[in-house]
């Protein structure tokens, strides 16, 4: 089980604005921040970290469990609205398996960022 994890991003402003809104409809806070570094959770507990001022060599993809499908979809147009771009409109992406909906964003550093849901449809 993963405890937390972390991603470089360039500008740690930019990045902690966009993740403050793309990440509120999954529930996740802005919970601190240390030196150059950024802690986003829930229940206060620093779960995603950023770290700033850093030139990501490698993008990375992270994916956020979200309670259902409305939730996705919420996380994807807040991400878009706060300066995201599309990676992949929510949706079933029935190849991984037949309730997997999920949607993509890329964040200011083109890290790949996915929220999704595994609960059957019930209408």
């Amino acid at each position: 089980m993963i405890d937390h994890i972390g991603i470089p991003v360039t500008d740690l402003a930019r990045s902690m604005a966009f993740y403050e809104k793309a990440l509120a409809p999954l529930g996740y806070r802005h919970v601190m921040t240390w030196e150059q570094h950024a802690g986003f959770g829930i229940g206060g507990k620093p779960e995603f970290w950023i770290a700033g001022n850093q030139a990501p060599k490698d993008r990375v993809h992270v994916a956020f469990r979200a309670k259902g499908r409305a939730d996705v979809r919420a996380f994807y147009e807040a991400a878009l609205a706060a300066g995201g771009t599309d990676h992949g409109a929510p949706g079933v992406r029935p190849d991984y398996h037949e309730n997997y909906y999920a949607g993509f964003v890329r964040d200011p550093d083109g890290h790949n960022i996915e929220a999704v849901c595994h609960e059957a449809y019930l209408g």
